[in-house]
């Protein structure tokens, strides 16, 4: 059958060409560990734990992986206080521009929040103005599409003000809006009015729900904010009973029955899952059955620095915890694509013209 995959064992390098759609990444969550020394040197920055580029890779995934958000978040400090000057910003987001070209990711949606880079006086037009501007010179050097997400703090009381920045920018590049934080105690309602202004300007939500909290945040932004994706959603499968026995069945509950039937994206993050204690491990992670369930599964990043991982290493790791074809990586990627906030008729020019090819070339 022309165009048909068929399983075949996967190798690091097919993974690596294969292209691939990133939906959840933070852009200070995926420095080079190198570009973090250089900058906090430059900047006079003098906290980082150590100057050696390996130990500093090390020491951010060693203190990402305690299996607490919040304890995963403190790590972000550092990468947050190297990127508080217009040149540190842009030179962040081509690096991840480039580097995610490298690792295969046609395109990818990189999100930030703006609030936390304005501490050396930067205005946060001037903080956006400067992210897109190295997005827009990473994607002029390399195959790559980048959408911006801008993020508000879910702790903070500035979500309407970010909201509206994201607005004022949207026609440059910023294709959504996000909040991001400790879910606990945090509910997205408080944010209502940032989620209406965006709504009420025709543009796209995601949300972090789910992640280190229950059905409850999921619920909530989806029926109260409108989220159009969700941010992790791993905790959807509370809202799973699956029969013991043999045949495994599923039995749905109202919400699960809702993402599944809307097909609502759910944007995970396994790794980072597991390192946050949002599951035990990679082979105890609710990926399999919501893939299996057909849920709108896609697999991201998060934060490649603090997780060290890549899109790369993820679907390798799918591959190799699930037994994932090349079948198997081409429907997360697809599932990706539609999904993604770009336009629609070039969404579907990447599928037609990129992706599926890509795909058929390496199954060929």
């Amino acid at each position: 059958m022309s165009g048909m995959i068929v399983p075949m064992p996967l190798d690091l390098d097919t993974i690596r060409s294969a292209p691939k759609v990133l939906l959840h990444d933070h852009l200070d969550g995926g420095l080079r560990p190198a570009t973090v020394i250089e900058l906090a040197d430059a900047k006079g920055y003098a906290d980082l734990p150590t100057t050696d580029p390996d130990e500093l890779a090390a020491w951010f995934t060693r203190g990402a992986d305690r299996k607490s958000l919040e304890l995963y978040l403190e790590g972000f400090r550092h990468t947050v206080g190297v990127m508080q000057t217009a040149e540190a910003l842009e030179r962040v987001a081509y690096e991840a521009a480039a580097d995610l070209a490298a690792d295969g990711v046609v395109y990818a949606e990189i999100r930030f929040a703006p609030e936390l880079h304005i501490d050396r006086g930067l205005a946060m037009d001037a903080v956006v103005e400067a992210v897109l501007a190295g997005f827009d010179r990473g994607m002029a050097d390399h195959p790559i599409t980048i959408g911006t997400l801008v993020t508000a703090m879910r702790h903070a009381a500035v979500s309407l003000e970010i909201a509206e920045l994201a607005m004022r920018h949207r026609d440059a590049g910023v294709v959504g809006f996000d909040i991001a934080g400790a879910e606990a105690g945090h509910p997205p309602t408080r944010h209502l009015d940032a989620f209406q202004l965006i709504h009420r300007e025709n543009s796209h939500v995601t949300i972090h729900a789910g992640e280190a909290f229950g059905l409850a945040s999921i619920w909530e932004a989806l029926q109260f904010c409108g989220a159009e994706r969700l941010g992790h959603g791993v905790r959807i499968v509370d809202d799973i009973e699956v029969a013991r026995g043999d045949d495994g069945e599923a039995t749905l509950g109202r919400l699960a029955a809702f993402v599944r039937d809307r097909r609502i994206p759910l944007e995970m993050c396994p790794t980072s899952n597991v390192n946050t204690g949002a599951a035990p491990s990679l082979a105890e992670h609710p990926i399999q059955l919501l893939k299996d369930l057909r849920f709108r599964v896609t697999v991201n990043t998060d934060n490649r620095l603090m997780s060290g991982v890549s899109m790369t290493s993820e679907l390798q790791a799918m591959v190799e915890t699930f037994g994932w074809t090349l079948a198997d990586l081409r429907w997360v990627t697809i599932n990706a694509m539609k999904s993604a906030f770009w336009p629609f008729d070039r969404r579907l020019a990447l599928i037609n013209d990129v992706i599926k090819p890509g795909y058929a070339a390496l199954g060929a």
